[in-house]
């Protein structure tokens, strides 16, 4: 669905308007199929950035995805609550607050600190191994 090359060329489109790509997901809600793009901005994203590459990834898509199903695009910022895949990601985590479940089962809350290229760590000294996370999110306290 989404190849690498596809991948490079929304990357590089995203980055035309000034943000990153963060992410990119297709899900299903419902009967329809989703394909979110959620992209990165210093200090924010606007909803003027999310409009703005909507409309300038829709023919890009077409072209590149033509036999793919019917489905919706969003385009959005990843949120205050958003996952944690990557590296880049931990590391523009350090500081806030983390939810970590391991593959084990364990799960974990804490102030993230540091991030190595193999482990991160939180602030109550846990050290955590890349490989073992399934999933990561920073959280906020309401």
């Amino acid at each position: 669905m989404i190849t690498p090359d596809l991948e490079g060329k929304i990357f590089t489109l995203v980055q035309s308007f000034g943000c990153e790509l963060y992410d990119i997901n297709i899900i299903k809600e419902n009967t329809h199929k989703v394909l979110r793009i959620y992209i990165a901005k210093k200090p924010s994203v606007s909803l003027e950035d999310c409009q703005e590459i909507s409309l300038a990834l829709s023919p890009l898509l077409d072209v590149e995805m033509p036999n793919f199903e019917n489905y919706f695009l969003e385009v959005s910022s990843p949120g205050i609550e958003r996952n944690l895949k990557t590296l880049a990601h931990f590391q523009g985590a350090i500081g806030e607050l983390v939810r970590v479940k391991t593959i084990d089962k364990s799960e974990f809350k804490g102030r993230l600190v540091e991030v190595y290229e193999d482990s991160i760590k939180l602030e109550n000294g846990k050290n955590i191994s890349i490989d073992a996370i399934k999933k990561a999110q920073t959280y906020f306290l309401w």
